[in-house]
């Protein structure tokens, strides 16, 4: 039971931490070789959705999947904008493009084969997600399970209040 009490109080000192830390200033490549400071989506006047993943993680690509299934809904209620940060390494990277392509997703994707992005997030393990408004991070979850897109939303939505 004192376990359970740590855990619930780590999480919410993580989620308080999480709500007040800004953008850092990490140059990724998206997959058409273009550079982009990923502090640049400060400006975003929408929310947006940062999702670290890789090809070689199976709870990230049903996440990206259960996700891109309510993906256009949420745009138009919302305006709400995904970047997927794949940090697949210099091994896996070729994989990267074609799974996207062959997936369908309409993200705009980013590439962090250094991990210095996952660092300057403090990302530990994936599937990594967050939520930005306004160059904050409103919230942030790991792992996945069925249904916790309806968290995300949730989210998203209670930010933009």
């Amino acid at each position: 039971m004192k376990a359970f009490y740590a855990f619930i109080l780590l999480f919410v000192f993580s989620g308080a931490a999480a709500q007040q830390k800004d953008l850092p200033s990490v140059t990724l490549t998206d997959l058409d070789g273009k550079k982009i400071d990923f502090a640049s989506f400060a400006k975003e006047e929408k929310p947006v959705i940062v999702s670290f993943w890789a090809t070689w993680c199976g709870p990230c690509l049903k996440e990206l999947a259960a996700i891109h299934d309510v993906y256009d809904e949420w745009q138009k209620e919302t305006g709400v904008k995904l970047i997927a940060v794949s940090i697949d390494d210099a091994k896996s990277v070729k994989r990267v493009k074609p799974l996207v392509n062959g997936k369908g997703w309409d993200y705009t994707v980013l590439l962090d084969t250094n991990h210095d992005l996952k660092r300057a997030m403090n990302v530990v393990n994936v599937p990594f997600t967050a939520v930005i408004y306004k160059g904050k991070v409103v919230y942030k979850h790991t792992s996945y399970t069925p249904g916790v897109e309806k968290e995300l939303i949730k989210q998203v939505k209670a930010a933009m209040k």
